[in-house]
């Protein structure tokens, strides 16, 4: 009997491991596909790109509906919700960008000339290299006739700048298409090489000409900022993507009180500092305490040191030994803090301070912008128990699950700890306080600047002056912390994310820690080892929840 049970127990352990495999296995393929198709159909505003990941994602969900979802185990149905909603949202996003770029059509009538030519190379099709000479020719001549329209032409600036982009990024794969024929098939060169030369040098001349002409941005001009507004609808596709639960409107309520406490806070530590409530007066006190040059890099890892040297003793988390000895530095360029003004972190913490290239004005902003009380705040953000931790731990543990990235998650938990270490008493000082309620204040400016413009409320202009009248920021910061949120290369919730996902994050904790269901440092490790998630579909997992196969968001996680 005792033999039977074993073999019993032993059939039922390499069920569940299948069963688990099957997932794993599966989001594991899904991520290797797409990453394939990424790089084989790499024009992003092909139409032949977009049907190819439409049925992509469509046979893929139609996959998983074969699947038993009530014989998997909870992890596996975990993965189970997470792939479907990977999916379903990947295919939403891919026909709401496919609209977008149809809209600026206007402006780049030619644009096919030039994908039909860089998908047939990726196809490896037998080429002509005459009709190559002739579809040269054809291109230089649509070029010119755009050129001679685009006064008459009537198109929202933002789309246009959109179809400047996309020219862009399709001039480069026709240099790409002419490299990779030039010289090696002496017909092709032969053939194309003046009318490309022709061709090409009207392209170069055409995007310049609409980004001033349609969207106000003359050539060498790194300082406007242009966003893409998406909408009140686009914002409710974004939050419903992200499992959030909340209307633009509620999330706008939340930064509203989240910054009620912040000025709050600020009003006391602003007395302490003796500025009575004039806490804008002691923020400035505060700015003006910053590093000599020469000494920020020295002064950034004490602080790391401390902070690391904080969360083991207090038994917060688990800190490897590896993680804690390979974390790095770099400084950051002067280009480089016109997009990101501040610190950024990861493996390495990119330090932001002026260099002798900057006039004097740039200097002052960015040592105001990164002083002391500031950089105390952020440093523990972006190395350990923030991003470098982090992505330590992700990079060790259900690397799988990389797929499901979200900035709630990676955000949030940077800015969870910021909670929890001021929670803990570990900023003391007035001046300190003040350096870690910007911050706070700064999050909760994020969500409602980046929605406001979403929701076509605030202007680039409008969101610079904001941060600057509102926050406290240096102009400069400001503009750069803008210019980054609306550059294209950041989701439209991306910037609301610090201050939710870290809410999300306290949150779980109040139920799970608070509630005596788990130790406070059993808590941190268990998020890390679980990798990347939307929040709600972690508090599941945490809680070990009933889950469904059209799992929707539903938590309501603000209760302040």
């Amino acid at each position: 009997m005792k033999g039977l049970a074993s073999v019993v127990l032993f059939l039922v352990a390499a069920g569940l491991q299948a069963q688990e495999s099957i997932m794993q296995h599966r989001i594991q393929t899904v991520t290797e596909d797409i990453s394939t198709l990424e790089r084989f159909y790499n024009i992003r505003s092909s139409a032949n790109r977009v049907a190819r990941f439409d049925t992509y994602y469509g046979q893929q969900l139609d996959e998983l509906k074969k699947i038993d979802f009530d014989k998997l185990d909870h992890d596996s149905q975990v993965d189970f919700v997470l792939l479907k909603h990977h999916l379903t949202s990947a295919q939403r996003r891919l026909h709401i960008d496919s609209r977008l770029d149809n809209d600026s059509i206007k402006v780049r009538p030619f644009s096919s000339i030039i994908t039909d030519l860089c998908e047939a190379r990726q196809q490896m099709k037998p080429i002509d290299p005459e009709a190559c000479a002739i579809a040269m020719k054809h291109l230089q001549d649509e070029i010119k006739k755009a050129r001679a329209d685009v006064d008459k032409l009537k198109i929202d600036k933002v789309v246009a700048f959109r179809g400047a982009n996309i020219l862009d990024d399709l001039k480069r794969r026709l240099e790409e298409w002419y490299r990779f024929y030039n010289l090696y098939d002496p017909m092709f060169t032969w053939w194309v090489q003046k009318p490309y030369e022709d061709a090409h040098k009207d392209l170069e001349a055409y995007i310049p000409y609409v980004k001033e002409k349609l969207v106000g941005i003359k050539e060498g001009d790194k300082d406007t900022i242009i966003g893409a507004p998406i909408g009140v609808q686009g914002l409710k596709d974004e939050l419903e993507s992200e499992l959030i639960a909340y209307s633009p409107e509620e999330l706008l309520g939340i930064a509203e009180k989240e910054f009620t406490w912040c000025e709050t806070e600020m009003k006391k530590a602003s007395r302490e500092m003796g500025c009575g409530d004039d806490w804008k007066k002691a923020l400035e006190k505060v700015k003006n305490d910053y590093m000599e040059p020469g000494k920020q890099p020295a002064f950034i890892r004490d602080l790391a040191l401390e902070a690391i040297d904080y969360v083991k003793k207090n038994d917060l988390v688990t800190v490897p030994p590896l993680a804690e000895e390979t974390w790095r530095m770099t400084m950051m360029s002067p280009e480089a803090q016109k997009v990101n003004p501040f610190f950024l972190g990861g493996e390495s913490i990119i330090v932001s301070f002026p260099t002798n290239t900057m006039d004097h004005d740039q200097k002052l902003m960015s040592m105001r912008g990164n002083n002391k009380h500031f950089a105390r705040a952020t440093v523990f953000h972006e190395l350990i128990p923030g991003h470098h931790l982090q992505m330590f731990m992700n990079s060790r543990n259900r690397t799988y699950r990389s797929l499901f990235d979200t900035p709630f998650w990676i955000e949030g938990w940077a800015l969870y700890w910021e909670m929890v270490l001021w929670d803990k008493g570990f900023t003391t000082t007035p001046e300190d306080r003040v350096g870690a309620l910007f911050w706070r204040m700064h999050r909760c400016a994020r969500i409602v600047f980046s929605l406001k413009f979403h929701m076509g409320q605030m202007t680039p202009q409008q969101c610079v002056d904001y941060l600057v009248e509102k926050v406290g920021h240096e102009r400069s910061t400001a503009e750069g912390e803008v210019r980054r949120s609306f550059l294209g290369t950041y989701p439209p919730l991306y910037q609301a994310a610090y201050m939710l996902g870290a809410l999300q994050i306290r949150a779980l904790r109040k139920e799970l820690v608070d509630g005596g269901k788990m130790g406070e440092k059993e808590f941190h490790d268990r998020i890390l080892h679980e990798n990347e998630m939307p929040i709600e579909v972690l508090r599941a997992l945490m809680k070990n929840s009933k889950l469904t196969p059209d799992f929707k968001a539903e938590w309501r996680f603000y209760d302040k």
